[in-house]
């Protein structure tokens, strides 16, 4: 079975696709606020779907990071305008550090092809 790199890097691949499966890359958005970087980060997300061939009504799994649990209200309601309603993917969401303090949420997605 072959293995596909998307936009890969010296440190990771933006993207990687094995069979039908797609495992993107942690996603975190610019901006100051959870809203701004969710909406950010998942529109990345979508733009890397789709180099895969893939969208997000093929979601199957999204591990999302937040470092601040206070926010989830805030990250929920850009989530749910975001996602396909037909098709909501697993999900679990927990509270962790980031790479740096700026960041406030990061996505990490699984979909099919």
């Amino acid at each position: 079975m072959s293995i596909k790199r998307i936009e890969p890097g010296k440190r990771m691949s933006g993207a990687v696709v094995h069979g039908n499966t797609v495992y993107l890359a942690g996603q975190v958005g610019e901006g100051t606020s959870v809203t701004e970087q969710s909406k950010s980060a998942l529109a990345e997300v979508d733009r890397l779907l789709a180099l895969a061939g893939s969208d997000k009504s093929k979601i199957l799994q999204t591990i999302i990071y937040l470092s601040d649990m206070s926010t989830f209200a805030e990250m929920n309601a850009v989530w749910e305008a975001w996602i396909d309603p037909a098709n909501p993917p697993a999900r679990a969401t927990s509270q962790a550090a980031l790479a740096t303090p700026d960041y406030k949420v990061e996505f990490i997605v699984t979909a099919a092809i």
